[in-house]
């Protein structure tokens, strides 16, 4: 079966490090966002170069460099960088691979749904300036 909401380790990555690097006061390597998460640092890497060629975040190399938001915390929206990773979410996607039923209505009756919706809302609502660190 599919997952309820589909999000890979790199897009769970990507919403901690952003929401890390909004409360930073200043830039953060990928070496301390990767310790911090205790992940893989060149996954750390990858995810941020996908940040940043999205226009989320600017690298600036050298010593006293490291990762900054590119603009305000309060015009990045958590949606915006789950589809970075996922694309476009969809609220009705069966939970298996390919449906089963062969009917219209689920056994869950919506609640599937509903919790996506929910998911998805939580996201579209809320930017990184709204997360309580």
């Amino acid at each position: 079966m599919a997952d309820l909401v589909p999000m890979s380790e790199a897009t769970a990555l990507a919403l901690h490090a952003m929401a890390l690097i909004a409360k930073a006061d200043g830039p953060l390597s990928a070496g301390a966002i990767a310790q911090a998460f205790q992940a893989s640092e060149a996954h750390v890497a990858k995810v941020l170069q996908t940040l940043a060629r999205a226009g989320f975040l600017i690298s600036k190399r050298g010593p006293e460099g490291g990762y900054t938001l590119a603009r305000p915390k309060s015009q990045i929206r958590l949606l915006d960088i789950y589809e970075t990773f996922e694309g476009k979410s969809r609220q009705d996607r069966c939970l298996f691979e390919q449906p089963v039923c062969g009917s219209p209505d689920c056994i869950f009756n919506g609640l599937v749904a509903h919790m996506r919706q929910e998911f998805f809302e939580y996201l579209r609502a809320r930017t990184l300036a709204d997360l309580e660190f």
